[in-house]
């Protein structure tokens, strides 16, 4: 019997509240006016398949759509496609008729074929989008409102996928390279055509990014004509534009400030847990690693004990109620439970134990430790560099004399892309809320051909935990994929293949007159920010 997966028939009633607010301030023009967003990181593209990075992606899904969104809370709803079934390996999507790209051209099924052929095109791409592509066998538009996709074998994560993808015009972005328009090209906005709330004006870097109303878009229009992006990487100066008045909307403002900005009359505060996790990656791929001295060229990581020690040296508890002002929560695994897949074992983060990582280093061979270098990024993360000394003064005082190496994110990505660390500090938030695309993406063996380890920097590779994911990707049953998943995820905590630290809360402040409910996702989505009246 086919298995038929429709995705719910109507947007949760939080949203459509949201959207009928939006339409009716449109109607009596109480909207005429700009919102104003200091971000706190640049996207690095407006490709909108060149960077899966979230500064990018929460742009990226306000000018496009994907045939599935999500919620707040990342469960999948319908988008561009109203429906989906699965019968065993082939899925059918049947598309929106009334679905229009910002040009006012439809969006038909070569759109979508267009869309999924360019993602493995596209050229130097730091965090691919082929992690959402994986198992795609064909795709095929059956008529201009039909797509047909098949899979190599039984993949029940097809359709949650579909979330990662917004989907290209065909017309606007083809072109003669491989992948149609450039990535250079689309940030210049030759081709940016999406079928999104909002339509793509101008990008001026390191000072702003204009989109303004799309007048096609097939849903309720949002609130505002224009939306005004100013990206200001430091929170201290978010902050002082808020009270300023020059920006509506900020992005984690400082957390010891959030106690005064609560109590401020003309603002509002939004804190919303996530399912980001801050996490260390440790380099295990060969004898010797950058960073590290005081081991006779050896690579200590690759010591199973190290590891450990190094896990059991940070008091996860102390860090996230002094370091991060109780805005997190402390991690013993890379998805919080019970999100799906995540494991009940490890739904507690592991305690500190002292003496026990000096006694593990000790066995391990190194009784007076050595010297290590943490690569972090300032100003990606909520109080990242903070953070990172934290674990630095931790570490050493296990034994483990750690200085930290603090970029702005661009010169940090580019070092971590480039292996420049031995250990690194840094976080991963998924848009499907399943442990699948986490492991996939973090710690599944470098596989580039299949879209596998697209983000693993620590070059980390265990053939069971690899097995595990590949068993999870075709299991239909729910409840068989989480309880596989949450072993695979047991095995790679208890080889302390890398160590996750705390779950961030995103924070958002906004003037008084402003409503912007935060999402699990950490993405500031303007289209369902409002007036608050």
């Amino acid at each position: 019997m086919p298995l038929k997966t429709t995705g719910r028939p109507a947007l949760p009633r939080a949203l459509l509240t949201i959207t009928a607010l939006a339409a009716a301030c449109v109607a009596s023009g109480a909207s005429a006016r700009d919102l104003v967003v200091a971000l706190k990181t640049e996207p690095t593209s407006m490709d909108p398949q060149y960077h899966a990075f979230t500064p990018n992606i929460q742009l990226s899904q306000t000018l496009f759509q994907g045939l599935v969104c999500s919620d707040a809370d990342l469960v999948i709803q319908p988008c561009l496609a109203e429906s989906w079934k699965a019968d065993g390996k082939v899925w059918t999507f049947k598309l929106r008729p009334n679905a229009k790209f910002s040009d006012g051209s439809p969006v038909t099924a070569e759109d979508v074929v267009f869309t999924l052929d360019r993602v493995p095109k596209v050229p130097n791409s730091p965090s691919s989008f082929k992690v959402y592509m994986q198992k795609i066998e064909k795709v095929e538009a059956v008529d201009p409102q039909t797509v047909r996709i098949t899979t190599s074998e039984l993949y029940p994560l097809l359709a949650t996928n579909m979330v990662g993808l917004p989907i290209m015009s065909a017309k606007a972005a083809s072109g003669p390279a491989p992948e149609g328009k450039t990535t250079t090209e689309l940030n210049a906005g030759d081709g940016l055509v999406g079928a999104g709330p909002y339509k793509f004006v101008s990008w001026k870097r390191g000072a702003e990014i204009v989109f303004e109303r799309n007048p096609h878009y097939w849903g309720p229009p949002p609130a505002w004509d224009r939306v005004i992006y100013r990206p200001i990487s430091n929170a201290a100066t978010r902050v002082a534009a808020l009270l300023a008045g020059d920006v509506d909307l900020i992005e984690d403002p400082p957390t010891d400030d959030l106690e005064r900005l609560r109590k401020d009359p003309k603002l509002t505060v939004e804190t919303k847990a996530s399912n980001r996790i801050i996490y260390v990656a440790l380099d295990q791929n060969g004898d010797t690693t950058p960073g590290i001295q005081g081991t006779n060229g050896k690579n200590p990581l690759l010591d199973r004990r190290v590891r450990e020690a190094l896990s059991l040296a940070i008091d996860r508890d102390a860090l996230v109620a002094r370091t991060m002002g109780g805005v997190g929560t402390p991690a013993g695994q890379l998805l919080p439970y019970p999100m799906f897949g995540a494991s009940k074992q490890l739904a507690t983060a592991p305690k500190a134990n002292l003496e026990r990582a000096k006694a593990l280093l000790k066995e391990a061979g190194y009784p007076d430790g050595f010297t290590m270098v943490l690569g972090t990024p300032n100003g990606r993360y909520i109080n990242d560099s903070k953070v990172a000394q934290t674990l630095a003064a931790m570490w050493t005082r296990a034994g483990v004399k750690t200085t930290i190496d603090a970029n702005a994110p661009a010169v940090f990505f580019k070092n971590r892309d480039a292996f420049a660390y031995s250990a690194y500090m840094a976080g991963w938030g998924t848009a499907t809320g399943e442990m699948s695309n986490t492991l996939n993406s973090l710690l599944v063996t470098p596989n580039k051909e299949k879209g596998q380890g697209t983000t693993n920097r620590s070059r980390y590779s265990n053939p069971e935990l690899d097995r595990l994911v590949a068993e999870a990707s075709t299991q239909m049953d729910d409840a068989e994929r989480a309880a596989t998943l949450a072993k695979a995820s047991e095995i790679a905590m208890a080889d302390f293949a890398m160590l996750p630290i705390h779950f961030e809360h995103s924070v958002w402040a906004m003037k008084k007159e402003i409503r912007f409910k935060g999402r699990a996702d950490q993405q500031t989505m303007v289209q369902y920010a409002t007036p608050a009246n």
